[in-house]
């Protein structure tokens, strides 16, 4: 949906109606293989992950609302919905964020904006997942799956490659051997100053800020980052030291010159899909600031 402009007339019940309803059909299908596996009880190191490691339900990116400065316009069935605020007139808006929550968004707008504004780098070929395991593979956190190299040729690839980690989410999980070889040492407080546009942690993160931002960011908006960060999840995974073929995702082997090669291309690839994603966050931040 294109953001009306602020001044322009309440979408009709019949338009925004509509709106909701697609948009729940939409979540309800990109969570469904989460959903089917989890009553299976099978793990996927990808499903899994948007929605543990983001701690959002269903429920929550299936909630639809248009985002900051979009009028309803009939919109007193939503009078129970206390993310809205109904004149007397029977229009809808979203209601104003408080002082705490303005905070949020106003950190989740910088963050963006040095994102956006900041060159991307493409040499750090995933080595992250690599220094969660290294020295600890007995303790590896996708115990399912085995290791492509084994535990000492994992180790031995983390110690042949400079690990040049700027993300404070995934730096954390580097085992107290492996934090030493990394080039930084990100904290959360300097996430302003590390995080950059061709990390794929970063990519994937977009997710979360845009469903932090709820309701002020449109529903759709999240929904696209959802989608987004599946796919660069999947890159993740895929140059992990893990080996899951056997749920469809080929390696991406890091180890070697040419998957080198293959893993930079892939960077590249969700940088430019997440450029508009972060550039739509940062509008709609905007506006819900303004």
């Amino acid at each position: 949906m294109n953001l009306p402009a602020p001044n322009d007339a309440p979408l009709a019940r019949d338009a925004w109606r509509a709106l909701r309803t697609a948009h729940e059909a939409r979540a309800d299908r990109l969570s469904a293989d989460r959903r089917d596996r989890a009553r299976r009880g099978e793990p996927n190191p990808v499903q899994d992950f948007l929605f543990t490691y983001y701690p959002f339900r269903h429920s929550a990116l299936r909630r639809w609302g248009p985002g900051a400065g979009v009028a309803l316009a009939d919109a007193a069935e939503l009078s129970a919905d206390r993310r809205f605020q109904i004149d007397a007139a029977g229009v809808a808006r979203v209601a104003p964020p408080t002082p705490a929550q303005r905070e949020r968004l106003t950190f989740a707008l910088r963050l963006s904006q040095a994102v956006a504004a900041r060159p991307a780098f493409h040499g750090c070929f995933g080595l992250h997942e690599w220094a969660m395991v290294y020295g600890q593979a007995d303790q590896r956190r996708h115990g399912a799956w085995p290791l492509r190299l084994g535990a000492e040729g994992t180790d031995a690839v983390v110690r042949a490659m400079p690990v040049r980690c700027t993300h404070y989410d995934a730096f954390r999980f580097f085992t107290p051997e492996a934090r030493p070889l990394n080039k930084l040492a990100p904290t959360l407080d300097a996430r302003l100053e590390n995080e950059q546009p061709g990390c794929v942690h970063v990519t994937m993160d977009l997710f979360k800020w845009a469903m932090k931002a709820q309701p002020w960011v449109s529903a759709g908006l999240a929904a696209d980052a959802f989608e987004l960060a599946q796919v660069a999840r999947s890159v993740d995974m895929r140059a992990s030291p893990y080996d899951f073929s056997a749920i469809g995702l080929p390696p991406i082997a890091i180890e070697t010159a040419a998957g080198r090669s293959d893993y930079e291309a892939e960077q590249r690839r969700l940088s430019a899909l997440a450029e508009p994603v972060r550039g739509r966050l940062i509008a709609e931040l905007s506006r819900a600031l303004a």
